[in-house]
């Protein structure tokens, strides 16, 4: 019954800032023991984890991706957001939102962004 949808800009210019937005429908993203992720996948690193928030807002990053990664949420919209700044061409992939009370019970269909000048 829940559903997510990312959303975003598909090209991003190298050292800018990639913005991505998760639609949750069906369900809370401040559900009790909810937790959502964002996850990224490239032919060369294969899926990826990007980081967590938790349903109280604490939030979990991958150690390679800390310093430039921030993950949020707009509750009056049930959204989950991705910030990810200093983008390089390594950071071209799928992106997906992912979560539930396991954290991988839900995904979006994920969306690709590219970053090139």
């Amino acid at each position: 019954q829940v559903q997510l949808q990312e959303s975003g800009p598909g090209l991003v210019k190298p050292s800018e800032t990639l913005s991505l937005t998760c639609t949750v429908s069906g369900g809370s993203i401040t559900t009790i023991n909810y937790r959502w992720r964002w996850i990224r996948q490239s032919p060369g690193k294969g899926l990826e984890w990007v980081g967590t928030r938790w349903d109280r807002g604490s939030t979990y990053y991958s150690p390679s991706l800390k310093s430039r990664t921030s993950i949020a949420w707009d509750t009056s919209k049930n959204q989950l957001t991705l910030q990810l700044s200093s983008v390089t061409p390594e950071d071209t992939a799928v992106y997906y939102c992912v979560g539930g009370p396991i954290g991988f019970d839900y995904w979006g269909q994920g969306t690709q962004v590219t970053v090139s000048s």
